[in-house]
Order: C-alpha cells, then sequence, then structure tokens
C-alpha cells in the first residue's frame, strides 16, 4: 500500500484529456503497487475517506500515472482543482462486473455483442458503470438501449454519448 498527499490538478488544451480533473500518482508510487509495469492497472483504497475500487491508473510518461477524478468522485470527496487530497492505494486484482442486463441485451444483437467484446476491459466498464448507476428502472432500460445501439453502429462510449445528446437537440 501506498499513502501521500497530492493536489487535485486539471488539464487545460490536452488532446482527449483537455479538460479532465485528476491526481497524479508519481512514478516511485506507482512502482511500489506494480514494480516495473508501464501499462494501465487498477487500484483501491481511499481518497481521503472516500473507499474507491477498480480506478485505472493511467501511465502519463516517465514512469508517473494519474487517476480521473469524474464529477461524481470529486462530489463525494467535495473537493475541486487546486484541494489538497490524502491518497491511499494498492492494487486491485478483482475482476470487472459487467451488468448482468446489459450482457443478456447483447446476446440478442451478436453484431454488437462482438464490438462490445472487442473493448478493452476498462471501456466495456464505461457503459456498465453508466447502466449500473441509473436512479430508475426506466433509465436503466433506456439506458441498455442505447449501449446496445451504439455498439450496432461500433460507437465507444464517448461517441455513443454525444450521438444521443445531438439526437436530443
Amino acid at each position: 500500500m501506498v499513502c501521500f498527499k497530492t493536489t487535485i490538478l486539471r488539464f487545460g488544451q490536452m488532446g482527449e484529456k483537455t479538460g479532465w480533473t485528476y491526481i497524479q500518482i508519481p512514478a516511485e508510487q506507482a512502482a511500489q503497487l506494480s514494480p516495473g509495469n508501464k501499462r494501465s492497472f487498477r487500484v483501491k483504497g481511499k481518497l481521503d475517506k472516500v473507499s474507491v475500487k477498480q480506478l485505472a491508473l493511467l501511465p502519463i510518461g516517465d514512469g508517473n500515472f494519474i487517476i480521473p477524478l469524474n464529477t461524481g468522485m470529486r462530489k463525494a470527496l467535495k473537493k475541486q482543482k487546486g484541494a489538497e487530497l490524502q491518497v491511499q492505494l494498492e492494487r486491485d486484482a478483482s475482476p470487472l462486473t459487467i451488468s448482468g442486463e446489459l450482457m443478456n441485451c447483447l446476446q440478442d444483437e451478436p453484431r454488437a455483442l462482438k464490438f462490445f467484446n472487442s473493448l478493452q476491459p476498462s471501456h466495456q466498464l464505461y457503459f456498465s458503470k453508466w447502466i449500473e448507476t441509473a436512479k430508475t428502472d426506466l433509465t436503466k432500460a433506456k439506458r441498455i438501449a442505447q449501449t446496445v445501439n451504439g455498439c450496432m453502429h461500433q460507437f465507444t462510449f464517448s461517441e455513443m454519448i454525444r450521438s444521443n445528446r445531438k439526437d436530443l437537440a
């Protein structure tokens, strides 16, 4: 386990990462979690007092990594860019769990299932978490339908979200 303090940062103009809020995991701490690893891997632990699991550490070069902090995480932390954060992390080897309801619906659309299965597990998880965080059954069903349709069109998660926003405009 590694423990350290860090500051919440935000990317300026940085390609697809533009505007991301994140924390940096220095090479020394990353090496303690996964010696010699230069690729993305998952961690669990605490950010301040907020428990986290299956967070992806993303490599950014020179052995350093980042953890993106999405809106839900920032709300739970009650912190934004510039705030100090106490970090406790360890490697998380638990398997990623994908929504069973999504997988059942994808079985009915072989082309969508083939595309979904071709995605990296972390990208599959974007879809699954989005579905599982729905507050109502109606929203969950709508999100499953949008995901299956998006996979039929071979959309990544972000492409599917943008496509759905255009449909609403």
